[in-house]
Protein backbone atom coordinates (compact mmCIF):
# COMPACT_ATOMS: atom_id res chain seq x y z
CA UNK A 1 0.00 0.00 0.00
CA UNK A 2 1.38 3.75 -0.89
CA UNK A 3 2.33 6.06 1.92
CA UNK A 4 1.83 7.47 1.01
CA UNK A 5 12.53 12.44 -12.37
CA UNK A 6 10.84 8.59 -13.76
CA UNK A 7 8.20 8.79 -16.54
CA UNK A 8 5.75 6.52 -18.55
CA UNK A 9 4.88 6.95 -22.21
CA UNK A 10 2.27 4.91 -23.68
CA UNK A 11 4.22 1.39 -23.13
CA UNK A 12 5.19 2.37 -19.47
CA UNK A 13 8.62 3.31 -20.13
CA UNK A 14 10.60 4.52 -16.64
CA UNK A 15 12.66 7.46 -18.39
CA UNK A 16 14.25 10.63 -17.20
CA UNK A 17 17.50 12.36 -16.59
CA UNK A 18 20.23 12.28 -13.69
CA UNK A 19 18.77 15.97 -12.79
CA UNK A 20 21.83 17.08 -11.26
CA UNK A 21 22.30 13.97 -9.74
CA UNK A 22 26.10 13.46 -8.98
CA UNK A 23 27.96 9.82 -7.35
CA UNK A 24 29.17 10.75 -3.78
CA UNK A 25 32.59 10.87 -3.75
CA UNK A 26 34.59 7.93 -2.01
CA UNK A 27 35.19 9.42 1.24
CA UNK A 28 31.66 11.03 1.40
CA UNK A 29 30.57 7.31 1.53
CA UNK A 30 32.26 6.86 4.82
CA UNK A 31 28.86 8.68 6.99
CA UNK A 32 26.12 6.59 6.88
CA UNK A 33 23.15 9.54 4.66
CA UNK A 34 26.39 8.81 1.81
CA UNK A 35 25.89 5.58 1.75
CA UNK A 36 22.53 5.25 1.89
CA UNK A 37 22.08 7.82 -1.16
CA UNK A 38 24.48 6.24 -2.88
CA UNK A 39 22.31 3.04 -2.87
CA UNK A 40 19.25 4.81 -3.97
CA UNK A 41 21.18 6.59 -6.81
CA UNK A 42 22.38 3.41 -7.78
CA UNK A 43 18.72 2.08 -7.90
CA UNK A 44 17.29 4.99 -9.86
CA UNK A 45 19.84 4.04 -12.75
CA UNK A 46 18.39 0.29 -12.44
CA UNK A 47 14.69 1.05 -12.51
CA UNK A 48 15.33 4.01 -15.36
CA UNK A 49 15.94 0.41 -17.32
CA UNK A 50 12.47 -0.92 -16.34
CA UNK A 51 9.14 -0.93 -18.63
CA UNK A 52 5.81 -1.01 -17.47
CA UNK A 53 2.62 -2.37 -19.51
CA UNK A 54 -0.98 -1.61 -18.81
CA UNK A 55 -3.16 -0.68 -16.53
CA UNK A 56 -0.02 1.36 -15.89
CA UNK A 57 0.46 4.85 -18.02
CA UNK A 58 2.41 7.30 -15.91
CA UNK A 59 5.30 6.64 -13.61
CA UNK A 60 7.22 8.87 -10.81
CA UNK A 61 9.94 9.08 -9.33
CA UNK A 62 10.52 11.65 -6.56
CA UNK A 63 14.22 10.47 -5.57
CA UNK A 64 15.10 11.86 -9.23
CA UNK A 65 12.26 15.12 -9.43
CA UNK A 66 12.27 15.73 -5.14
CA UNK A 67 16.04 14.34 -5.35
CA UNK A 68 16.73 18.42 -3.74
CA UNK A 69 13.75 17.74 -0.39
CA UNK A 70 14.40 13.92 -0.21
CA UNK A 71 18.55 14.46 -0.25
CA UNK A 72 17.79 17.49 2.96
CA UNK A 73 16.10 14.99 4.79
CA UNK A 74 18.62 12.19 4.57
CA UNK A 75 21.55 14.52 5.12
CA UNK A 76 19.47 15.83 8.20
CA UNK A 77 18.58 12.80 9.66
CA UNK A 78 20.24 9.77 8.35
CA UNK A 79 23.06 9.39 11.46
CA UNK A 80 25.12 6.88 12.90
CA UNK A 81 23.25 4.78 16.09
CA UNK A 82 20.16 4.19 14.39
CA UNK A 83 18.51 1.20 15.80
CA UNK A 84 15.50 0.51 14.06
CA UNK A 85 14.58 1.25 9.94
CA UNK A 86 10.94 2.24 9.37
CA UNK A 87 9.57 0.87 5.84
CA UNK A 88 6.57 2.09 3.78
CA UNK A 89 5.96 0.03 0.63
CA UNK A 90 5.79 2.81 -2.04
CA UNK A 91 4.78 6.60 -1.82
CA UNK A 92 1.71 8.12 -2.11
CA UNK A 93 0.24 10.75 -4.37
CA UNK A 94 0.09 13.74 -2.08
CA UNK A 95 2.92 12.49 0.05
CA UNK A 96 6.82 11.81 -0.66
CA UNK A 97 5.75 11.90 -4.56
CA UNK A 98 5.37 15.68 -3.69
CA UNK A 99 8.04 16.29 -1.41
CA UNK A 100 10.35 13.58 -1.34
CA UNK A 101 10.10 12.15 2.65
CA UNK A 102 8.57 8.59 2.72
CA UNK A 103 4.70 9.13 4.27
CA UNK A 104 5.51 13.40 3.47
CA UNK A 105 2.91 15.16 4.33
CA UNK A 106 2.99 18.26 3.45
CA UNK A 107 2.77 20.12 7.06
CA UNK A 108 4.07 17.28 8.98
CA UNK A 109 7.34 17.46 5.99
CA UNK A 110 7.67 21.83 6.74
CA UNK A 111 6.46 22.50 10.07
CA UNK A 112 8.05 19.42 12.03
CA UNK A 113 10.72 18.07 9.90
CA UNK A 114 11.63 21.61 8.46
CA UNK A 115 13.13 20.03 5.48
CA UNK A 116 13.56 22.61 2.28
CA UNK A 117 14.36 22.46 -0.78
CA UNK A 118 13.26 22.68 -4.58
CA UNK A 119 10.60 20.40 -6.47
CA UNK A 120 10.67 19.75 -9.81
CA UNK A 121 8.58 17.52 -12.01
CA UNK A 122 8.80 14.12 -13.63
CA UNK A 123 8.82 14.38 -17.42
CA UNK A 124 4.84 13.32 -17.97
CA UNK A 125 2.33 14.46 -15.16
CA UNK A 126 -0.94 13.13 -15.32
CA UNK A 127 -3.19 16.21 -15.12
CA UNK A 128 -5.31 15.43 -12.07
CA UNK A 129 -1.93 14.54 -10.69
CA UNK A 130 0.33 17.13 -10.85
CA UNK A 131 3.56 17.83 -9.06
CA UNK A 132 3.26 21.75 -6.76
CA UNK A 133 5.83 19.95 -4.20
CA UNK A 134 6.24 21.99 -0.79
CA UNK A 135 2.91 24.06 -1.62
CA UNK A 136 0.95 21.05 -2.28
CA UNK A 137 -2.26 21.64 -0.34
CA UNK A 138 -3.88 17.79 -0.67
CA UNK A 139 -3.62 16.75 2.70
CA UNK A 140 -1.88 13.02 2.79
CA UNK A 141 -4.08 10.82 5.88
CA UNK A 142 -1.28 8.07 5.61
CA UNK A 143 1.37 11.07 6.75
CA UNK A 144 -0.07 13.03 8.24
CA UNK A 145 -0.87 9.82 10.83
CA UNK A 146 2.15 8.45 10.96
CA UNK A 147 4.22 11.85 11.62
CA UNK A 148 1.92 13.36 13.85
CA UNK A 149 2.17 10.48 16.46
CA UNK A 150 5.46 10.28 16.50
CA UNK A 151 5.67 14.21 16.56
CA UNK A 152 3.15 13.73 19.92
CA UNK A 153 5.24 11.47 21.13
CA UNK A 154 8.84 12.69 21.02
CA UNK A 155 8.39 16.25 20.88
CA UNK A 156 11.48 17.18 18.96
CA UNK A 157 12.53 15.10 15.89
CA UNK A 158 16.27 14.31 16.85
CA UNK A 159 14.51 12.56 19.49
CA UNK A 160 13.07 10.07 16.88
CA UNK A 161 15.63 10.39 14.77
CA UNK A 162 18.05 9.43 17.34
CA UNK A 163 17.65 6.05 16.62
CA UNK A 164 14.42 5.67 13.95
CA UNK A 165 14.78 6.51 10.43
CA UNK A 166 11.98 5.92 7.93
CA UNK A 167 12.54 5.05 4.09
CA UNK A 168 10.47 3.49 1.57
CA UNK A 169 10.68 -0.16 -0.12
CA UNK A 170 9.98 1.12 -4.12
CA UNK A 171 10.58 5.02 -4.73
CA UNK A 172 8.14 4.68 -7.84
CA UNK A 173 4.69 5.76 -7.75
CA UNK A 174 2.26 4.23 -10.70
CA UNK A 175 -0.82 5.74 -11.82
CA UNK A 176 -3.12 4.71 -14.56
CA UNK A 177 -4.68 6.67 -17.38
CA UNK A 178 -7.65 8.17 -15.38
CA UNK A 179 -5.12 8.66 -12.81
CA UNK A 180 -5.56 6.04 -10.39
CA UNK A 181 -3.01 5.11 -7.99
CA UNK A 182 -1.36 2.01 -8.59
CA UNK A 183 0.36 0.29 -5.91
CA UNK A 184 2.64 -2.79 -7.10
CA UNK A 185 0.57 -5.61 -5.99
CA UNK A 186 -1.85 -4.29 -8.52
CA UNK A 187 1.18 -4.60 -11.47
CA UNK A 188 1.53 -7.32 -13.90
CA UNK A 189 3.82 -10.67 -12.09
CA UNK A 190 6.79 -10.56 -14.21
CA UNK A 191 7.22 -6.28 -14.11
CA UNK A 192 6.61 -6.52 -10.29
CA UNK A 193 8.94 -9.08 -9.87
CA UNK A 194 11.61 -6.88 -11.72
CA UNK A 195 10.88 -4.00 -9.97
CA UNK A 196 10.90 -5.57 -6.21
CA UNK A 197 13.59 -7.65 -7.08
CA UNK A 198 15.82 -4.23 -7.90
CA UNK A 199 14.29 -3.03 -4.50
CA UNK A 200 15.20 -5.89 -2.21
CA UNK A 201 19.05 -5.68 -3.37
CA UNK A 202 18.73 -1.91 -2.41
CA UNK A 203 17.21 -2.31 0.85
CA UNK A 204 19.84 -5.19 2.18
CA UNK A 205 22.31 -2.20 1.11
CA UNK A 206 20.28 0.48 3.26
CA UNK A 207 20.20 -1.69 6.03
CA UNK A 208 24.08 -2.62 5.85
CA UNK A 209 24.78 0.84 5.41
CA UNK A 210 22.56 1.65 8.81
CA UNK A 211 23.48 -0.87 10.46
CA UNK A 212 19.95 -0.90 12.03
CA UNK A 213 19.23 -4.07 14.40
CA UNK A 214 15.40 -3.98 13.32
CA UNK A 215 13.08 -3.26 10.34
CA UNK A 216 9.56 -2.42 10.74
CA UNK A 217 7.39 -2.82 8.12
CA UNK A 218 4.23 -0.37 7.77
CA UNK A 219 1.88 -2.58 6.75
CA UNK A 220 1.52 -6.15 6.11
CA UNK A 221 2.38 -6.06 2.44
CA UNK A 222 6.13 -4.28 3.08
CA UNK A 223 6.90 -6.27 6.32
CA UNK A 224 6.43 -9.65 4.46
CA UNK A 225 8.30 -7.75 1.49
CA UNK A 226 11.44 -7.18 3.74
CA UNK A 227 11.38 -10.13 5.69
CA UNK A 228 11.83 -12.16 2.23
CA UNK A 229 14.21 -9.71 0.99
CA UNK A 230 16.44 -9.97 3.95
CA UNK A 231 16.28 -13.47 4.60
CA UNK A 232 17.55 -14.24 1.43
CA UNK A 233 20.07 -12.07 1.13
CA UNK A 234 21.20 -13.95 4.71
CA UNK A 235 21.05 -9.90 6.68
CA UNK A 236 20.90 -10.59 10.06
CA UNK A 237 18.31 -8.01 11.23
CA UNK A 238 14.89 -8.84 12.63
CA UNK A 239 11.81 -8.02 11.04
CA UNK A 240 8.26 -6.69 12.47
CA UNK A 241 5.75 -4.82 11.13
CA UNK A 242 3.09 -2.22 12.32
CA UNK A 243 -0.72 -1.53 10.68
CA UNK A 244 -0.65 1.00 8.22
CA UNK A 245 -2.13 3.96 8.60
CA UNK A 246 -4.23 4.11 5.35
CA UNK A 247 -7.75 5.67 5.52
CA UNK A 248 -8.48 2.35 3.08
CA UNK A 249 -7.70 0.58 6.34
CA UNK A 250 -11.04 0.67 8.39
CA UNK A 251 -8.76 -0.49 11.76
CA UNK A 252 -6.60 2.22 11.24
CA UNK A 253 -9.34 4.77 10.87
CA UNK A 254 -11.10 3.15 14.68
CA UNK A 255 -7.47 3.81 16.38
CA UNK A 256 -4.67 3.69 14.54
CA UNK A 257 -2.19 5.68 17.25
CA UNK A 258 -3.17 3.32 19.80
CA UNK A 259 -2.37 -0.28 17.99
CA UNK A 260 0.35 1.45 16.56
CA UNK A 261 1.29 2.35 20.37
CA UNK A 262 0.58 -1.23 21.34
CA UNK A 263 2.57 -2.52 18.96
CA UNK A 264 5.89 -0.47 19.54
CA UNK A 265 5.67 -1.53 23.07
CA UNK A 266 5.09 -4.79 22.27
CA UNK A 267 8.28 -4.75 20.09
CA UNK A 268 10.04 -2.88 23.07
CA UNK A 269 10.56 0.36 20.76
CA UNK A 270 8.86 2.74 23.06
CA UNK A 271 11.77 3.01 25.18
CA UNK A 272 13.35 4.80 22.70
CA UNK A 273 10.87 7.40 21.53
CA UNK A 274 8.95 8.42 24.33
CA UNK A 275 9.21 12.10 25.47
CA UNK A 276 10.29 12.03 28.98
Amino acid sequence: MSDDATAAGETGEVAGGDDGQKPLCESAQLTPSSRFLQAELELNAHLRQLTFSEPVRYIYNPLEYAWDTHRCYVERYCQDGLKILFLGMNPGPFGMAQTGVPFGEVRSVVDWLKITGEVGHPPDEHPKRQITGLACTQREVSGARFWGFFRKLCGEPARFFQHCFVHNLCPLIFMSASGKNLTPPELLVGEREKLLVLCDIALCQVVKALGVSMVIGIGRVAEQRARRALTAAGVSVRVEGIMHPSPRNPKANKGWEEEAKAKLTELGVMSLLANM
